[in-house]
């Protein structure tokens, strides 16, 4: 449990608050992020190693040839991408459609949000081309938070919540919803913390 504590989550500010649903506006943050295709646990699970590799000292720091061990963050986040993307350069894509189906997706973005302390120039690069770096600037969030396992139809059931409750308040929805989890797999369902996150234009 200390650990989780002791895990750092990306900065962001409340705006309005209804319920298990949040508007929030996030700082800029700096990612490691990869490509993966297959379903939402595959896709997962292989874009969650192949990030943890790169964290773990699969790099080299812009000040020596040396690796260097990233502290692990919070939350993991997965949304899925349209097939029309093209897979070759990951790091100009563009989000899909808000409408993409959670269920039928078969490529996916895997993005862990890197420490604070780090920037551009001063954060180890990675070894393995297929994890890039980016940094991405300040964004407005509807997010439902929920907890228990996520299972494809739960996650599709929560995008489509959040989507909905997005339409009442008559917020333009901009970005395509993801899904961010903040604990390790061997935590209780029951006290797992899950959260759709739909990007949403400033009001």
């Amino acid at each position: 449990m200390q650990a989780t504590m002791a895990t750092e989550e990306p900065k962001y500010e409340v705006i309005s608050s209804e319920n298990a649903f949040e508007v929030r506006r996030y700082a800029p943050v700096l990612i490691a992020e990869t490509v993966v295709e297959g379903d939402m646990d595959e896709a997962s699970s292989q874009g969650f190693r192949r990030i943890a590799d790169f964290i773990f000292g699969n790099n080299q720091r812009p000040d020596t040839a040396q690796s260097s061990k990233i502290a692990m963050t919070a939350p993991v986040t997965v949304e899925p991408m349209s097939s029309k993307i093209a897979m070759t350069a990951p790091v100009s894509i563009e989000p899909a459609a808000a409408d993409t189906n959670m269920q039928s997706a078969r490529t996916w973005r895997i993005q862990f949000v890197m420490p604070s302390q780090y920037t551009m120039v001063t954060i180890p690069k990675p070894n393995n081309s297929a994890v890039t770096l980016r940094e991405l600037a300040s964004k407005q969030f509807v997010v439902l938070r929920y907890s228990g396992l996520n299972t494809l139809a739960k996650v599709q059931d929560k995008t489509r919540e959040a989507l909905t409750w997005a339409q009442q308040k008559s917020f333009k929805v901009i970005g395509t919803p993801q899904l961010s989890r903040y604990d390790p797999p061997w935590t209780l369902p029951m006290f797992r913390r899950n959260e759709i996150m739909v990007e949403i234009a400033s009001p």
